[in-house]
């Protein structure tokens, strides 16, 4: 189904090497502090499209940069709906995230719902305009009424967060995703992994390059549908 998205007009401007390039975004980054958070912070750092970034997080993402704000946040769904410190931007990357393994239902709910839903309704207070960029998972179920828990939770937060109003909203849902070359939030499991997974299963893996280029042009650019699988991703990241 399209995602019947209003687009803003792309602008261009020419700099003084004589290159035409997009008008550069600003960003408000969750997840810093992860994998895949970090990944796509290192991206958006390096990125010339990318002005701005207001790293969001329970701690400092560790990383130095003229591009990079920090806001310490101690416990989401504590924030105020009216935080002008979200004021000014163009988009959310929200990459945080946790595993459900032993945790109940509700605790999971509470954590990978109700969070995100506060933190959404937070910044498009402050930016109607804005785009929001989910990282969900693959497999998500969006009829929420799948056996497997974690699928139908963020099912669920993926078909509320397009009901908020956002100018649009991107679920994306990757699936082994290759951390970038000086990530320092890798989990020591899941390093065997880098080199052979997406050798034998190239279809099933993308890079958190890919990853965080994808987001920056679903901002720019736009994208037929809101939901992205694996190889819409790698389209987008083009």
């Amino acid at each position: 189904m399209g995602n019947h998205i209003k687009q803003k007009p792309i602008r261009y401007v020419r700099n003084n090497n004589n290159i035409i390039k997009m008008n550069s975004i600003k960003i408000i980054l969750t997840g810093a502090t992860g994998m895949v958070g970090e990944g796509v912070l290192m991206e958006c750092l390096e990125n010339p499209n990318v002005s701005e970034i207001l790293s969001v997080s329970r701690k400092p993402a560790g990383k130095k940069h003229a591009k990079l704000k920090e806001y310490i946040v101690p416990d989401f769904l504590e924030i105020d709906l009216n935080d002008e410190n979200f004021k000014g931007y163009d988009a959310t990357f929200f990459c945080a995230g946790i595993s459900s393994v032993g945790m109940s239902e509700e605790e999971y709910t509470k954590i990978t719902y109700a969070t995100t839903m506060h933190f959404a309704r937070a910044v498009l207070t402050q930016n109607p305009d804005m785009v929001f960029n989910y990282v969900s998972g693959a497999h998500t179920d969006k009829t929420e009424s799948g056996k497997f828990m974690w699928a139908r939770v963020k099912g669920k937060t993926e078909n509320d967060l397009r009901k908020l109003g956002f100018r649009g909203v991107y679920n994306f849902r990757p699936g082994f995703m290759k951390p970038l070359e000086g990530q320092k939030n890798v989990k020591w499991f899941f390093k065997p992994f880098i080199w052979f997974f997406p050798a034998i299963f190239p279809s099933k893996s993308l890079t958190l390059q890919e990853v965080g280029r994808a987001m920056i042009n679903a901002v720019q650019k736009g994208y037929p549908t809101s939901t992205l699988e694996i190889k819409d991703i790698k389209n987008l990241a083009i």
